[in-house]
């Protein structure tokens, strides 16, 4: 399918790496020309030649100041930015109990202040030029918090009411601003989180299987389609059917 979005200038935020560097070579397929970062420059190397004709920019989104710096770098690499997919790494797991009070900050400023702040600085340009996409990579944990995630659920939770909210406010600019949460997808991220074997975790699994990064990857280029016009405001969950609630 044709998404109607070759030559538009994408940035993916934390894209070395599992379901980030799908988003990004879903776009990149698309006919985008998509901004690849990372923390080093190591795994920059080692993720741009998986992404067709990506410019890589290095930067740490994990304060709203590496957030804004790197945003300022890709507006100037690309000419502007037409899509926006905001992605960070996940704060380190706890629970109540074992999380000090201080660790709020921190994942706080990582997985929603610095993701706000990066949608305050292309938000203006979406609006001059009436057409825009932003997508963040969140979790279904926003709707069902995840056991020993407390950082995580919080932080999330905190950036789905800012994105829906911020939807209202620019639907009549022609950009649309939606959230697609992962499931349980075969990531390092997963991988490092879990103790258990692959084969158990497919086990919990409706499909039997855990979901696959590039099938994640092209749910989000589909979000920042042409077809998707009018689809924003919604947070989708696409987790092989584990999520059940009907809200």
């Amino acid at each position: 399918m044709d998404l109607g979005i070759t030559g538009k200038r994408a940035v993916v935020a934390a894209s070395t790496s599992g379901l980030g560097l799908a988003t990004a070579v879903a776009l990149a397929d698309a006919g985008c020309t998509v901004v690849v970062n990372g923390r080093t420059e190591e795994r920059l190397a080692a993720a741009v030649p998986k992404v067709a004709g990506s410019i890589p920019i290095a930067g740490d989104l994990s304060t709203r100041e590496g957030a804004e710096t790197f945003i300022d770098a890709a507006a100037e690499a690309l000419g502007g930015i037409d899509i926006l997919i905001t992605n960070a790494g996940g704060p380190p797991p706890g629970n109540f109990a074992q999380t000090d009070i201080t660790a709020y900050a921190a994942a706080l400023e990582m997985n929603l202040v610095s993701m706000a702040a990066m949608c305050k600085k292309v938000v203006p340009g979406m609006q001059a030029q009436h057409w825009g996409r932003i997508v963040a990579i969140t979790s279904t944990s926003v709707h069902t918090p995840m056991p020993n995630l407390i950082l995580s659920n919080t932080a999330r939770s905190g950036l789905t009411s800012l994105l829906k909210t911020l939807a209202l406010e620019v639907v009549g600019d022609g950009i649309t601003v939606n959230t697609a949460q992962p499931g349980l997808h075969l990531t390092p991220r997963v991988t490092d989180l879990n103790t258990g074997s692959v084969e158990d975790l497919a086990a919990m699994q409706p499909t039997g299987r855990i979901g696959d990064a590039v099938d994640f990857g092209q749910v989000v280029a589909f979000l920042c389609s042409e077809q998707a016009n009018y689809i924003t405001g919604v947070s989708i969950p696409v987790d092989g059917g584990r999520f059940t609630q009907l809200q």
